[in-house]
């Protein structure tokens, strides 16, 4: 049997989540239930630890990685304990590279297979579906995640709430971080503003597992009433111009409820034929999505019923309808979806929203059961076919009886339904009845009626030749709506194909319609946003640009087009070539809408993109300030501290101790000093504005004096470079810069120099410095992130700068017109691939080279990098 899993969820570290955890299993501990500690970390909390010594701690397994030892939960040791409760820290968890598992979810998945019941914590940025969420909140981006789902299928799921202000007296007590950090953390992650909304987010992710729950019971007992748990609102639209009303009111409907949900819903029929006009349906659906709400569509030809299940399906509340546009007097043969759905609603609340459009009739453009030409020659038929019959039927007087000529021109009349359609078919049908009156009814050759027999055939005769009429009328009718179907959904289909495809761009759209319909131009006119909306010259071409058009000379203005496509009150769709008849109203409607939709997000990308470079200035300034905190502090203090020493009349010292002194304050302040330098050149690099002086150099030369510059340390790097090689083009103090990085950062994770290589080679009209160590390596994944400015690979110290040594390198390299790559070292390691052009290709960026020289020179010391690997 499965265990159990259960879940306590926060908003922010430090709510209790572990301690509420522990509390829960000492309290089944006494009970009498087997509870084992997996994995629990207290973080140096006194009180934490105290909980955790009074429990049964299974001892946890030791990884080496790096050369640092981690400990991590022995799954093995605990299923063989074979607990009946499992206490299990952090959710979201990334094990040490070469776990049996990544995550340390998956271990407690181990855990409930094996029958364990396990109780862990998880906080709610580590959730995956909220985690760019958290990042836009709090300018802190959050690398362990948990999948969302997980979480879900937990048995129970508990809220460790706690007011952002107690949480904050917590810090200030020293209940959650050492003091050291307290003050850091409240002017950071830690602001009132930043946990007010986690604690939303906790808050509003937790209602929402609560409706999932309450989903399932429902449909587990079959409950099909509504709940009011939560108010939802369901707006039904037909496809009309009324639905963009119908939806607004919805959403002040749902606004008067916090966290509300609003959907809107659409009914088509099943054969699929009757149709709402596209264009509306689209425009609606953006608008109901821009109001937060979900669009959803549904099959039934029962609409009331069909609306009522849906609304019962998701746990409505409210509904929200249309008053009828029908007229009074079709209200009187039938009652209407709205009565109808009053009628059956039950506890869900009716709204019948009023519009201009009520009770003025509907205005459907349905096509024609038949072309007029067919109708022609119906009427033509009718004329002309009934008299041939009377002559042709008094010839037989004698040997026909008044029933056989009836069932004759009867004959005669679905003849001419099937030719002409209804309304021939009812001319054929009463001029025959007057006919069969007036030549074989006695009296003969008078309209008068003798016998009451011949009276009931007659009537008999022109029913039944009216109700064939009809349904012959109705079955061509129907024949041409799903051959026009059948039309529009192969284009509409097609115009789907081509925009999941990638051409969804406005220009595309154009292009596709202009070829559907065989038009010369397609133009698409947009009115400036400043444009005053004047009667009488809508159509003047100062008052339009042109946003796309495609074909031959575009269109200024609506005139100028054979037909035109209103879209909004802003934009218009102008075509010029052979008039799109009105059927084909609803697929230029749907063209139309695609081709607003393109557009909108043509300038949201924009936007975005304008956007971009702000965002992530902002992100490196949030990084910087939150990165170089410690590392600006701690040179300050150090030399600040050997300073004050020396200075201090207190103490005499020996000159060792004064030369010491000074050393240290040397060596701190040489340390901001190449701190203040790569935040310089980074800001340079980012602005553009880093000045070089390339030129033709020695590799060889380069890589020596790089190794100079790292002294001892680097004296036993092996280098291969070969006396053949090409001169490459870059600035000699920058190159001197990047190579000290690289085999600095070699240096430090390579277990023996003597491991280090350092060659050169060329490759076309590239030239390329391998560094080649064989350290630990860099997992693939993370192979990016090393160059990404203020990242450690890990991030677990603080000692070692705050990790612009490989960002700027690689900026560097980029300015000179090279690049860097890391690489997997064959037998474990890293190559770090320095491209540069060789000098060869000097004339080749001339250009470039006259706009960065006199900057740099050659004489320029290198500062020493921060190293960032």
């Amino acid at each position: 049997m499965r265990g159990r899993l259960r879940i306590y969820l926060g908003a922010a570290p430090g709510v209790g989540k572990t301690f509420r955890m522990l509390d829960e299993g000492h309290r089944r501990s006494q009970r009498g239930t087997d509870v084992v500690v997996g994995y629990v970390e207290t973080h140096g909390r006194p009180r934490t630890a105290e909980l955790v010594d009074r429990l049964e701690s299974v001892p946890r397994t030791t990884m080496t990685y790096r050369g640092a030892a981690f400990t991590e939960m022995d799954i093995d040791a605990v299923i063989a304990r074979q607990p009946q409760v499992a206490l299990v820290d952090e959710l979201a968890h990334t094990n040490v590279p070469g776990s049996r598992n990544e995550k340390r979810w998956q271990d407690i998945e181990e855990l409930l297979d094996a029958g364990i019941d396990v109780i862990s914590t998880v906080n709610v940025q580590h959730l995956e579906s909220v985690n760019d969420v958290v990042e836009r909140i709090t300018g802190v981006p959050q690398r362990e995640t948990v999948p969302d789902e997980v979480v879900r299928r937990a048995d129970q799921v508990e809220l460790v709430d706690m007011a952002p202000e107690a949480l904050q007296r917590r810090m200030a007590h020293g209940n959650v971080y050492p003091p050291e950090k307290v003050d850091a953390a409240l002017g950071n992650y830690f602001r009132v503003g930043n946990l007010t909304a986690l604690r939303e987010l906790a808050l509003l992710w937790l209602a929402d597992k609560v409706d999932d729950q309450l989903d399932r019971y429902r449909a587990d007992h079959d409950i099909k009433g509504t709940w009011e748990a939560r108010e939802r609102v369901v707006v039904a639209l037909t496809g009309g111009p009324e639905g963009d009303t119908l939806i607004r009111r919805a959403s002040r409907v749902a606004d008067r409820s916090k966290g509300a949900d609003l959907f809107a819903v659409h009914i088509t029929r099943s054969d699929g034929l009757t149709g709402a006009n596209p264009a509306n349906l689209a425009r609606q659906r953006a608008l109901v999505e821009s109001l937060g709400g979900t669009y959803h569509q549904v099959v039934g030809d029962d609409i009331p019923q069909a609306l009522l299940d849906f609304a019962r399906g998701i746990n409505a509340t409210q509904l929200v309808l249309g008053a009828s546009r029908r007229g009074r007097f079709a209200q009187i043969l039938s009652r209407g979806v709205g009565v109808n759905t009053t009628a059956l609603s039950g506890p869900i609340d009716v709204h019948m929203v009023t519009h201009e459009g009520a009770k003025r009739g509907r205005r459907e453009d349905r096509l024609p059961a038949l072309t007029r030409r067919r109708r022609g020659a119906g009427f033509v038929l009718a004329l002309a076919g009934m008299p041939l019959l009377t002559l042709m039927l008094a010839n037989l007087r004698g040997e026909l009886s008044m029933p056989s000529d009836i069932l004759v021109f009867l004959v005669g009349v679905v003849g001419v339904a099937l030719a002409g359609g209804l309304y021939p078919a009812l001319v054929a049908a009463i001029l025959g009845s007057l006919l069969l009156d007036y030549y074989f009814t006695l009296p003969l050759y008078t309209f008068t009626i003798a016998e009451t027999e011949n009276v009931l055939a007659l009537m008999a005769y022109v029913l039944v030749a009216f109700a064939v009429s009809t349904v012959v009328d109705v079955a061509a009718r129907r024949t041409r709506e799903a051959a026009r179907a059948s039309a529009e959904a192969t284009v509409l289909a097609t115009l789907s194909g081509s925009v999941l495809g990638g051409e969804h761009s406005v220009e595309a759209i154009l292009e596709r319609l202009r070829e559907t319909y065989g038009l010369s131009v397609v133009t698409l006119l947009e009115r400036p946003p400043d444009t005053p909306v004047t009667p009488g010259r809508h159509h003047e071409p100062q008052r339009w640009r042109v946003v796309a058009t495609v074909g031959g000379r575009p269109c200024t203005s609506p005139d100028d087009g054979d037909a035109e496509i209103p879209i909004d009150d802003d934009l218009a769709l102008v075509l010029c070539g052979p008039t799109p008849s009105a059927a084909d109203q609803r697929v230029l409607e749907a063209f139309a809408a695609q081709a607003a939709v393109a557009l909108r997000q043509q300038r949201l990308e924009e936007e975005a993109g304008r956007v971009r470079p702000l965002a992530e200035a902002d992100r490196m300034r949030t990084a910087l300030l939150s990165a170089v905190s410690h590392d600006l502090r701690t040179p300050l203090a150090s030399a600040k501290a050997a300073v004050e020493s020396i200075r201090s009349p207190d103490v005499r010292w020996s000159e060792e101790d004064l030369r010491e002194l000074v050393d240290t304050a040397a060596e701190s302040l040489d340390r901001l000093d190449r701190l203040v330098s790569n935040l310089l050149d980074m800001s340079r690099l980012q602005a553009g504005a880093l000045a070089m002086s390339v030129q033709p150099l020695a590799v060889a030369d380069i890589v020596q004096r790089a190794l100079d510059y790292l002294g001892q340390g680097a004296g036993d790097v092996r280098v291969q470079i070969p006396e053949d090689l090409p001169e490459a083009l870059a600035d000699p103090g920058l190159l001197e810069r990047v190579l000290v990085s690289l085999v600095s950062n070699a240096l430090r994770y390579t277990p023996a120099v003597q491991d280090l290589l350092v060659t050169a080679s060329a490759l076309g009209d590239m030239l390329e410095i391998r560094v080649v160590d064989r350290g630990p390596g860099i997992p693939a994944a993370e192979r990016d992130r090393v160059f990404v400015p203020f990242q450690r690979l890990g991030d677990r110290d603080n000692d070692t700068g705050v990790g612009l040594g490989l960002a700027l390198s690689r900026g560097l390299a980029e300015a000179m017109g090279g690049a860097i790559e890391p690489e997997e070292t064959p037998g474990g390691g890293v190559t770090m691939i320095l491209s540069l052009p060789v000098a060869a290709r000097r004339l080749d960026i001339g250009a470039w080279h006259d706009e960065t020289e006199g900057a740099a020179s050659e004489e320029s010391p290198p500062a020493r990098p921060e190293q960032g690997q």
